[in-house]
């Protein structure tokens, strides 16, 4: 079933669904960007139809919602400890394509890692209904048709803006009674077919070839232009890196909350060890890491695609404007390079 609605109108199917779901939706903030005097879209929770913004990519992914960057996982006193409380009501989610599959891809590393399910995880997702924001192709960072993540059909509700309203379609029948006595029309999502970035994935099904690459020159570049800062990584739609750490309440040690923090391999001192030993510690290093990982790790590990939905977030909010399609580009001249090396040598 479709829907035509102006402003009005879908402020009111709003207030209808925040009686029963806590909706979440790209939200400016403004003049707390990076720079002065600029803003921030993020995901947050919307009151109003006009809190949405959809005209522009959020420079962080709809992944906040699940899985937040300080979570607290239990409370704790010398004698017990308390699990923290789970949703108090459903999400309804608005997302892009991509970040739809990059919850697909989150739920394989928190819930079907080697058979361990991760409760927090869970607990949130299992609350989570998406609507799909239908998207008119992205900026120039955006490579989702590259990475087959332009299209999906998870979601209950499909959205199409315009500065008059909203078209919508009724994917899941649970949500049709919001939208009694709303204009009906006959409304179908469209998908990106076409990006204006195109990127060259590298075959790395090779073992030899992926130990030669490891060893090339490439990764040396980012030793002198990435500052290791993580802020690919925060912006990133999949990646899944956390921390543990007690929150300690006044003076007494053992009364406090364990809390869950975002981290990132891309920051210094991320894999140190016990004699603080690192195992990648130049910023080369921890790019090469990065980039096998998304392109071939967790292909090896879960059986299929990649870990990267080519939301191009990670580009857009690099302080040294590196391009993570451009590096791909870079490492699949580089596996050539290394190929018609070991054709020559005859191997």
């Amino acid at each position: 079933m479709g829907y035509s609605l102006d402003g009005a109108q879908a402020d009111q199917v709003l207030r209808a669904l925040r009686r029963d779901y806590r909706v979440w939706a790209p939200r400016r903030f403004p003049k707390q960007g990076r720079y002065s005097d600029t803003d921030v879209v993020r995901y947050a929770e919307v009151e109003h139809f006009s809190d949405i913004v959809w005209d522009v990519k959020s420079d962080y992914p709809a992944k906040e919602a699940v899985t937040p960057i300080q979570q607290a996982l239990f409370y704790f006193t010398e004698d017990e400890y308390r699990e923290s409380k789970g949703p108090a009501k459903p999400v309804l989610l608005l997302a892009r394509p991509c970040d739809i599959n990059a919850q697909h891809i989150q739920a394989k590393i928190y819930a079907g890692n080697g058979g361990y399910n991760d409760f927090y995880y869970q607990r949130m997702r299992g609350a989570v209904r998406f609507a799909m924001m239908e998207c008119g192709g992205g900026d120039d960072t955006c490579f989702c048709v590259s990475m087959g993540t332009n299209r999906t059909a998870d979601y209950s509700l499909a959205l199409r803006f315009s500065t008059g309203g909203v078209q919508v379609q009724v994917a899941d029948g649970a949500f049709a009674q919001y939208f009694e006595g709303m204009p009906q029309a006959d409304y179908r999502p469209a998908f990106v077919e076409e990006n204006q970035l195109k990127v060259e994935l590298p075959d790395l099904s090779d073992k030899e070839v992926r130990l030669a690459l490891k060893k090339h020159p490439m990764w040396k570049e980012f030793d002198s232009r990435c500052i290791s800062c993580g802020s690919c990584t925060v912006a990133c739609s999949t990646c899944t890196c956390f921390t543990t750490r007690d929150i300690c309440y006044g003076d007494n040690p053992e009364v406090g909350e364990r809390r869950r923090v975002s981290a990132s391999c891309q920051v210094a001192g991320f894999d140190q060890m016990a004699g603080q030993r690192e195992f990648r510690a130049t910023a080369g290093d921890r790019m090469r890491y990065k980039v096998l990982h998304k392109f071939h790790d967790y292909k090896a590990r879960f059986g299929e695609g990649d870990m990267c939905v080519g939301c191009g977030r990670c580009t857009h909010r690099c302080p040294e404007l590196i391009s993570i399609a451009a590096t791909l580009d870079k490492v699949s001249a580089a596996v050539r390079e290394i190929k018609a090396g070991m054709a020559g040598e005859g191997r």
